[in-house]
């Protein structure tokens, strides 16, 4: 009978034990989320001019790359410049971009680092223009009105690195797409907001996202694996500087329909956030234990285990014959539904995001399907691959 206990008391924590990260920094962040907002650090517009370069990176994007630009000149500001970067295009993205408009920097190259080259050949050629703020816009995306400015005034105002929102374009495209724009509710709306009512840095998520010009020269670009915005922040996170969290400002981008998009897509987030946690997990708790505990939520955040496996994990605790086991699981579920119906409610069609919710498992099965492909993508040699865009031609997919 002992034995049997001792097994079951093990069995509850290997279950329990890997969820714990995700359960505890989504029951902080939901209930952070609802605090007071802070002040915004300086006004509603520039106060004196600032020199915006966008740099927008694009790889095979004619379908998207006018419509792009387009939102960008409409939402313009003062001394702002556009640089589309056309990376290794094998269609007419370059010159779809310059007929819109931008300025185009042609970049083919070989090194495999994906987007963060892109970005890191447009940063420079925004600097050596004068640019002294960068913002990072993806080409299959548009963004508010209002954005620009936003951006510039947070800049001006000393944020040496700030986040919009970013959110789908196509949330009404299939109930796929219905369930992603509710986790990019989650991770780029209700998480950030979260981290900045709590004075914590709010991350950055690949689109939608500034850097002034001195945060690069003291934080060089240098992130190129599957994942290089989290790579970034991290790094300039070791730099003790933070991202501010532009709750006003909102970019929304077209996310993939077919099962193939999602699923390059979903290797690449997730295998990549496995390489970070690998390489990043040691140093982080080392500057926790001497002092620096606002790194804690980011070394949470990195430990968490994909919200679909975490939900698995805590559903399965939930059949372990042990009272404690079990409460403490319901605590964990409790947290993971309290985070997903806050999500839902925070877009423009809560009703219609929580009637999408019944598909959830469908979709938990699809990522369980996914581990295979995320796990070839978490390894060191892997490669970056491109999502399939919507009404891609086969002779357009590109590497």
């Amino acid at each position: 009978m002992l034995v049997k206990l001792i097994l079951l008391d093990g069995l509850g924590l290997l279950l329990l034990l890997p969820a714990f990260p995700l359960a505890a920094e989504l029951l902080l962040l939901s209930f952070a989320a609802a605090l007071p907002a802070r002040k915004p650090a300086g006004p509603a517009s520039p106060t004196q001019p600032l020199r915006l370069g966008v740099v927008v990176p694009a790889h095979n994007e004619a379908r998207l790359i006018a419509a792009c630009v387009g939102s960008l000149h409409a939402a313009a500001i003062p001394a702002m410049r556009i640089y589309v970067v056309a990376h290794n295009c094998t269609d007419d993205t370059a010159d779809r971009a310059e007929a819109a408009g931008a300025t185009v920097l042609r970049l083919n190259e070989d090194s495999g680092h994906g987007k963060g080259a892109a970005l890191d050949h447009g940063f420079g050629h925004a600097m050596a223009d004068g640019c002294e703020g960068l913002l990072v816009i993806d080409a299959d995306s548009v963004v508010s009105q209002k954005l620009p400015a936003i951006v510039a005034a947070a800049l001006v105002a000393g944020s040496a690195a700030v986040q919009c929102r970013y959110l789908a374009a196509n949330a009404e495209g299939s109930t796929r797409t219905r369930l992603m724009a509710v986790a990019l509710l989650g991770m780029n709306v209700l998480r950030p907001r979260g981290r900045s009512r709590l004075g914590l840095s709010c991350g950055i998520f690949g689109n939608g996202f500034a850097l002034r010009a001195a945060t690069l020269r003291k934080v060089p670009y240098a992130a190129h694996s599957l994942v290089e915005d989290l790579e970034y922040h991290l790094l300039l996170l070791e730099a003790g500087l933070r991202v501010d969290f532009l709750d006003d400002a909102e970019v929304r981008g077209e996310m993939p329909t077919t099962g193939t998009g999602a699923a390059t897509q979903r290797a690449r987030w997730e295998g990549g956030r496995q390489r970070m946690r690998r390489q990043w997990t040691g140093p982080l708790l080392r500057r926790v234990l001497l002092g620096r505990l606002r790194l804690l939520e980011p070394l949470f955040d990195l430990r968490a285990v994909p919200l679909a496996t975490g939900t698995v994990l805590m559903l399965a605790a939930l059949l372990v014959p042990m009272l404690w086991v079990r409460a403490a699981a319901g605590v964990e579920l409790l947290g993971v539904l309290l985070y997903v119906a806050v999500s839902a409610a925070l877009g423009d069609d809560p009703a219609g995001n929580l009637k999408a919710l019944a598909g959830a498992p469908f979709y938990i099965a699809f990522k369980i399907a996914m581990i295979g492909r995320t796990r070839r993508a978490a390894r060191t040699d892997a490669a970056w691959v491109r999502t399939q865009r919507n009404d891609d031609s086969p002779r357009n997919n590109g590497a």
